[in-house]
């Protein structure tokens, strides 16, 4: 489907738009009806930028989003503002990732003044993910997971601020930041034992940080197994309890690679360990 229509049609509101704005500044334009015409400058540049998503001119797109979002700051309508601000994160996904990281900043700023800390951290997870996989950039996507599990737990939020903490866990330990992962897997873990939607999870948690443990000290590791199956019997049970009682971790089968990397990790820290020995 040619979309180059939609492109022109575009172009034509934004001139508009350009226009209404131009004539609301003026000294009459203030006069009559300065605020009316930035509404209309509002609504032509949300349709143009509606139409550049359906050409695909996803930069396009963001730029008319974000105009229309200051202009709604400059009429006080910081919903408007924000809703606008996210509308233009979301196009810039597609096209420039910094780019949609600063309008997504710009609605978390306007939501948290606003007392919206549910919907801030909804969008601090969103620039995670695009550190995570557009920018690679590790210790940035934690600050804001982090963030977002602090908004969460400030709201009551414990089971949406855990998985956000899960996910700084599993990046901590993949930078040998052990005792972090440690702290967030015990929290939730002990969190999750004391829930019955919940309680299966736990053993996983505990495993994971018993993992952590073993990277860091042999002895501490085993210590730190008994005090999980004695805060959690269910734990002695487990296949995940068994298997960190054997040495021969690589041949427990089907692991993702989170828990490669960690068993990997742990076998060197046990050869390091029987060599210093010998």
């Amino acid at each position: 489907m040619d979309n180059s229509g939609k492109e022109k049609e575009a172009n034509a509101l934004m001139a508009e738009a350009e226009k209404k704005m131009k004539s609301s500044q003026s000294f009459f334009g203030a006069l009559f009806g300065g605020s009316s015409k930035l509404e209309e400058a509002c609504d032509m540049l949300v349709r143009a930028a509606n139409m550049y998503k359906m050409a695909k001119n996803w930069c396009a797109a963001g730029n008319a989003f974000s105009q229309a979002a200051h202009l709604h700051l400059q009429m006080q309508s910081k919903h408007d503002a924000a809703t606008n601000f996210i509308d233009a994160g979301n196009a810039f996904k597609k096209a420039d990732p910094q780019e949609a990281i600063n309008c997504l900043n710009r609605a978390i700023e306007i939501y948290t003044d606003m007392g919206r800390f549910t919907i801030a951290a909804k969008h601090h997870i969103s620039i995670a993910e695009i550190y995570e996989t557009e920018l690679v950039d590790v210790d940035k996507a934690i600050a804001h997971y982090e963030q977002a599990a602090d908004y969460y737990r400030g709201e009551e939020s414990t089971s949406s601020a855990n998985k956000c903490l899960l996910k700084v866990a599993t990046y901590a330990a993949q930078l040998e930041q052990y005792q972090k992962a440690i702290e967030i897997y015990e929290q939730v873990g002990t969190h999750a034992m004391d829930s019955t939607l919940l309680k299966y999870s736990a053993k996983d948690h505990f495993f994971k940080a018993a993992l952590c443990h073993f990277c860091v000290d042999h002895l501490n590791a085993k210590l730190a197994v008994q005090k999980y199956e004695e805060m959690f019997p269910a734990f002695s049970d487990s296949r995940e309890c068994k298997l960190l009682k054997v040495k021969e971790f690589d041949t427990i089968s089907r692991l993702d690679q989170w828990l490669t990397t960690m068993l990997l990790r742990i076998k060197k820290t046990i050869q390091d360990e029987e060599s210093d020995l010998r």
